[in-house]
């Protein structure tokens, strides 16, 4: 049995499965498009709120410095996910990687988390473009009524209308094609760029010297807690992290990390790029460094234009704007947070679809949504049931307690990929590697003990709602994946020619 729960799917046959015309994604991506989905996905809410958050509770000015440190852990992550992208470009980015290194019950496990990890942050990221918009309509006069602008906005019923129609809207531009996909997120990429760089250049002439005085606060220690939703390292071994000083600053990077999620979901768009080699580890790479560079600039302007004791946790760098006398630039940043969202969305929601769709392919499950558009080359049916699902989720869910799922989930693929690349080095060293992680298995090892580092600093109540949703996984594939198995089936076709003998003909 154990031999069949880690048969590995080589990655011959995994590329000659996107060759099927049924099951087959259009190639329509450049690396500028991939890059612009990576700084899509990243660049949100963080940028504007995490800053000057982490700067006052955690660092203090030196949070440019633990920009800086979470940038190189998932760098670490992005030089083993570029090389499985370039060598295996097939839609499932962590899933396809696993099915080729580690085996198919592994590769399921990866699978079936990033589905959840998706799902839950295109949810919660539309839920948070809602917020933003329902704001600015405040602004202009328009108020939606109350069961219909939050789940929470009304006794009894609540529905955040805006939040499900714009999970809709994205599944439509999805369904009709990654190219338009791929153009109306460079379009939003470019305002919320322009905004975000508007802000840091506007607020460069607001900078004052002394407030980067202490650059390194003064450490403080943090109590250790003992319920659930203290850091499982703490109930593990008493060990409690400290705010500012030099520790304080990789404290402020396991909070930070999480400002940068979003990179590996390009590394699912794999299939559908015209030069795969060449142009995924541009695109995954290549928006990473853009991603840290902006947010350490913008950690830069905003404790330099107020002192990072004074700044506001809910809206700091809005906020610094009105302490230096001009407010307007609050609702400059809201437009361009919601703008930014909605990118975010829609990259979320993609990963989402090509993993599920990758899954359906292998038979892990129903083929029936493995089967792409006849006139899109999109998968227009995992699309299309993963939307509503997803829509119906950000309407009626309050998301705010999972949301730390997302995280262990991106997490998780993170180690699985780096494990990956050191086992698919020693099995398959003929494979042509277009872009090779350098100092394996040096990198790799790295990666995982950053990865799982920052996994023991999240609460332990997500470890367990983790460790249910993973239960449930188990279940399914035993139930359906593994006797669905196309590589399962394939595999007992093959034992079942070679028992019998050759008929008159068969040979040629």
């Amino acid at each position: 049995m154990s031999s069949t729960l880690f048969r590995t799917k080589n990655v011959e046959q995994s590329i000659l499965d996107t060759e099927e015309p049924e099951h087959a994604l259009k190639k329509s991506l450049s690396a500028l498009d991939l890059t612009v989905f990576g700084v899509g996905v990243i660049i949100g809410t963080g940028i504007f709120v995490l800053t000057g958050t982490v700067a006052k509770n955690n660092a203090g000015p030196a949070v440019a410095l633990a920009f800086v440190a979470a940038g190189v852990v998932c760098a670490l992550a992005a030089l083993c996910y570029a090389e499985f992208a370039s060598t295996l470009p097939v839609a499932g980015s962590a899933y396809t990687f696993s099915y080729a290194s580690l085996g198919e019950l592994p590769a399921w496990i990866i699978g079936w988390d990033l589905v959840l990890e998706f799902a839950l942050g295109t949810a919660v990221v539309a839920v948070g473009w809602s917020g933003y918009i329902a704001s600015l309509m405040d602004n202009a006069g328009w108020h939606l009524p109350e069961a219909l602008g939050s789940r929470d906005g009304a006794d009894g019923f609540g529905f955040d209308i805006l939040a499900a129609a714009l999970v809709l809207v994205l599944t439509a531009i999805l369904v009709l094609g990654t190219k338009l996909s791929a153009r109306v997120t460079s379009l939003v990429v470019a305002v919320k760029v322009t905004v975000v760089l508007t802000v840091i250049i506007a607020g460069s002439f607001f900078i004052v010297g002394d407030n980067y005085d202490p650059f390194i606060p003064k450490a403080q220690t943090v109590p250790a807690g003992e319920s659930l939703q203290s850091p499982l390292i703490q109930l593990m071994f008493g060990w409690a992290p400290s705010n500012f000083g030099v520790m304080g600053i990789f404290t402020a990077a396991s909070v930070v990390f999480f400002a940068f999620i979003g990179f590996d979901v390009v590394a699912t768009a794999a299939e559908e790029t015209k030069n795969p080699q060449r142009d995924m580890p541009r695109g995954i790479i290549g928006s990473l460094i853009i991603c840290t560079a902006l947010y350490v600039a913008v950690s830069i302007v905003v404790t330099g234009m107020q002192h990072y004791t004074e700044l506001s946790i809910t809206a700091p760098l809005a906020d610094a704007f009105k302490a230096t006398g001009h407010p307007w630039f609050a609702g400059f940043i809201s437009f361009g947070a919601a703008v930014g969202l909605t990118t975010v969305c829609m990259i979320l929601l993609l990963g989402q679809t090509r993993v599920f769709f990758a899954m359906s392919r292998d038979g892990l499950l129903p083929r029936f949504f493995s089967q792409v558009h006849p006139r899109f080359k999109t998968p227009h049916r995992p699309t299309i049931l993963l939307g509503v699902l997803i829509a119906i989720l950000a309407g009626f869910t309050p998301l705010s307690e999972l949301a730390e799922l997302v995280n262990i989930g991106t997490l998780f693929a993170f180690v699985v990929v780096a494990i990956g690349v050191i086992i698919l080095r020693r099995t398959r060293p003929d494979l042509h590697r277009a872009f090779r992680t350098p100092w394996v298995p040096f990198i790799p090892i790295l990666s995982v003990c950053a990865s799982l580092w920052l996994m023991l600093n999240l609460p332990a109540e997500t470890w367990v709602r983790f460790a249910g949703w993973m239960v449930v996984g188990f279940v399914v594939y035993f139930l359906y994946g593994r006797s669905h198995s196309r590589l399962g089936r394939h595999e007992e076709t093959t034992v079942g020619d070679v028992m019998k003998p050759p008929r008159p003909g068969d040979a040629q």
